[in-house]
């Protein structure tokens, strides 16, 4: 099994790149920056024409499983998420493609086109409800626009940078330029707190609403501050693992108050 190019969990949020490579700048080049930022701007259609792009590196980079794989083991990961998942593709007038990387990385994400990649070692911990419910987390992000506004950011803090001091580019020039750094940043895009318990609650409605115990989000959260416990005392990846999320034990406890008083209704 590869380990994937880069894990979404881990990348850093690209303004915090971005102001890093402003720090190489001369002051005049940084207001030059600044004003291109402001100047460029992004449609929602050039977001999504992003992430499709983004998504087509990482599905060329990384071993992705499909139901046709010689490879038994692979065969039953594409299988399986298409038994899981497949039924929820169009879901909330969503237009939803997924696949699965046969990777070491424990993660999962969903772009603002629509596409939704799990790792094969997430599936090797979850149950099919508790996959479901992590999978309708990422769609949440989508859903909510979490993922459009993100890779917005992104893209208006890397034409800062690209374009400071020349002549005003476009989002085809930045896709058109080291695609690989710049895929690290769009899907390395983090949400604040809020938007996660926002996605939280999206999928506790989204389990609820098509007949499945909404307690599988609390146990596979549950699964990650397990994790977070045995590698929290060393500076490992897996400890990093979730360190852009909010605290799972919270998120957990939060989830079975929620499930406690829906249940007294």
């Amino acid at each position: 099994m590869k380990k994937v190019l880069l894990s979404a969990c881990l990348v850093c949020f690209a303004i915090g790149t971005a102001n890093a490579q402003f720090g190489k700048l001369n002051p005049k080049k940084i207001e030059a920056g600044l004003k291109a930022a402001k100047a460029f701007t992004v449609s929602d259609e050039e977001v999504a024409q992003s992430a499709a792009a983004a998504v087509k590196w990482m599905d060329e980079n990384n071993p992705v499983c499909t139901v046709k794989d010689k490879d038994p083991k692979k065969k039953a990961y594409a299988e399986r998420l298409e038994r899981i998942f497949g039924p929820y593709k169009n879901y909330d007038g969503l237009d939803l493609n997924y696949k699965v990387y046969y990777v070491t990385d424990v993660n999962a994400f969903a772009c603002p086109d629509g596409s939704v990649r799990v790792f094969s070692s997430l599936m090797d911990i979850m149950s099919d409800d508790e996959l479901l419910g992590i999978i309708g987390h990422e769609i949440g992000h989508v859903k909510l626009k979490h993922s459009l506004n993100g890779y917005r950011k992104v893209l208006l803090a890397e034409a800062a940078v690209q374009f400071a001091g020349t002549t005003q580019g476009t989002v085809g020039d930045l896709m058109k330029g080291d695609l690989g750094a710049l895929t690290e940043k769009l899907i390395g895009a983090q949400f604040s707190q809020g938007q996660e318990t926002d996605s939280d609650d999206y999928s506790y409605k989204f389990l609820v609403a098509n007949g499945k115990n909404p307690q599988a989000l609390a146990d596979g959260f549950q699964k990650f501050a397990d994790m977070e416990k045995e590698y929290g005392a060393d500076k490992s990846t897996k400890a990093k693992i979730f360190s852009t999320h909010p605290d799972s034990e919270k998120r957990v406890k939060r989830i079975e108050d929620k499930i406690k008083k829906d249940a007294k209704k």
